[in-house]
């Protein structure tokens, strides 16, 4: 009798070829995940440089994941964002650091504080809309250039208490930083070292070192002034850990250049993905924007909620939760050892067939029709390290998109209309799409 191959050994096994298997990531994320996970569950992935993962697609995997014990899993290091982030970030931190700086940011990004932002947002959409399409302007609009000014804006008022704070100097060094952390820097480590000053990691710590010069200025001029306005900078300035000590300037620094660049790139990828969706979808366009016609932009619509819902279910802007285990632990199946790395695959959770019938269509009415299982829809992430801006970032998508839509019709080009629809590519903190999606204003 033959032996029956082992098909558990087979997929938890890290994929031979890593080097093209990064290469296929890069240029297809999502699909890549999915091929991968139709060998099973969990299902391994490893890229050069980076210690092999094991991901889960399914609502009971990221159940187990979201509700491990708060001590057994910390973030991998080396980590793909760490670069962008730094080490003290509170995407990275682990311990009571974490809890401690969690403990005071996460306030400030809900409820009250994050409502009090509405208006900013309402009237910071329009004053970039007037820019983008008022007199003399020529050329097609680029959603994601609109969405991340937007954004941008939205962030710097949050952080420094004020849009208006330096915002042209924030506006091209937050691009260039963005701009320079190319996905090869992202899925492969080793290039991840300088050529003379002219290599793309060169190009990258340059843009880094310029934001944080902004950074730096405007941290030394608010311990000079003393406290301003209750934003998240004197926040920050205000934390004291249990043995007295206060985070360092250089702490402060990988904490905010974190807010501004996590706290608007992520919502700015969601909100051209809703644009393009809606806009290739007349007959839902005109049920939205019927909608909200009679409704306060700060409040939105239902079907509003929705379409912000799907586009995030199609499009999470991270699409992936990593976590390291600090100790033995059985997960799905398996017994791992610590040190293991295993994960969340979220474009995978959200399109299986059993929970989201036509996974791949944009249909927000899904989110009306019934009830969304547990732990099968996980935009922000989940358990204790949640995204601590999932809140704002809720909010924001959806008071930008319901006054862009009652502000200013917009015509997609040709190539927006009839062309292939954009692959996700990962792209520095966020998936966007691999191409423009542009506009133009409609007469």
């Amino acid at each position: 009798m033959t032996a029956q191959p082992d098909m558990t050994a087979q997929r938890v096994a890290p994929p031979r070829w890593a080097l093209l298997h990064a290469l296929a990531a890069g240029r297809d994320f999502e699909s890549y995940l999915r091929r991968r996970a139709a060998t099973g569950d969990p299902f391994a992935v490893g890229f050069p440089g980076f210690p092999p993962v094991l991901f889960t697609g399914t609502p009971e995997g990221a159940r187990e994941l979201f509700r491990a014990p708060i001590p057994l899993v910390t973030p991998p290091r080396p980590n793909p964002i760490e670069p962008m982030v730094g080490a003290a970030s509170l995407i990275l931190s682990s311990g009571e650091r974490h809890r401690a700086d969690r403990a005071m940011l996460a306030p400030a990004l809900h409820g009250p504080r994050v409502r009090a932002l509405g208006e900013t947002i309402r009237d910071t959409t329009v004053e970039a809309l007037e820019t983008a399409c008022g007199p003399g302007t020529s050329g097609p609009i680029d959603a994601l250039v609109l969405s991340r000014t937007i954004t941008r804006r939205v962030i710097l008022t949050a952080v420094f208490g004020s849009a208006d704070h330096r915002d042209h100097e924030y506006a091209g060094a937050v691009t260039a930083f963005l701009d320079a952390f190319t996905t090869p820097l992202l899925v492969a480590p080793v290039l991840r070292r300088g050529l003379a000053g002219f290599g793309p990691w060169d190009r990258f710590t340059t843009a880094r070192a310029r934001l944080d010069e902004l950074l730096l200025t405007d941290i030394a001029r608010r311990r000079a002034a003393g406290p301003g306005t209750g934003d998240l900078l004197d926040l920050l300035l205000s934390i004291r850990y249990d043995d007295g000590t206060a985070l360092t300037d250089t702490d402060l620094c990988d904490q905010l250049r974190t807010l501004i660049v996590a706290g608007h790139e992520t919502t700015a990828t969601t909100l051209t993905w809703a644009l393009y969706h809606l806009h290739r979808e007349p007959g839902l366009l005109s049920r939205t924007t019927a909608e909200l016609a009679g409704a306060d932009p700060l409040d939105g619509t239902d079907l509003l909620d929705a379409v912000c819902q799907e586009t995030l279910r199609l499009h999470p802007p991270v699409p992936i939760v990593l976590r390291t285990l600090t100790a033995p632990w059985r997960w799905r199946g398996l017994d791992l050892a610590a040190g293991q790395t295993i994960g969340l695959a979220v474009g995978v959770l959200h399109s299986r067939p059993a929970t989201w019938p036509a996974p791949r269509l944009f249909h927000p009415d899904r989110f009306l029709d019934r009830p969304i299982p547990p732990f099968a829809f996980a935009p922000f992430g989940g358990g204790h390290r949640r995204c601590v801006g999932a809140t704002l970032a809720d909010y924001e998508l959806r008071v930008v998109l319901a006054t862009l839509l009652t502000t200013v019709r917009l015509r997609p080009t040709p190539a927006l209309t009839f062309g292939r629809r954009p692959r996700s590519v990962p792209r520095n903190l966020a998936s966007a799409p691999d191409r423009a999606i542009q506009f133009t204003p409609a007469q």
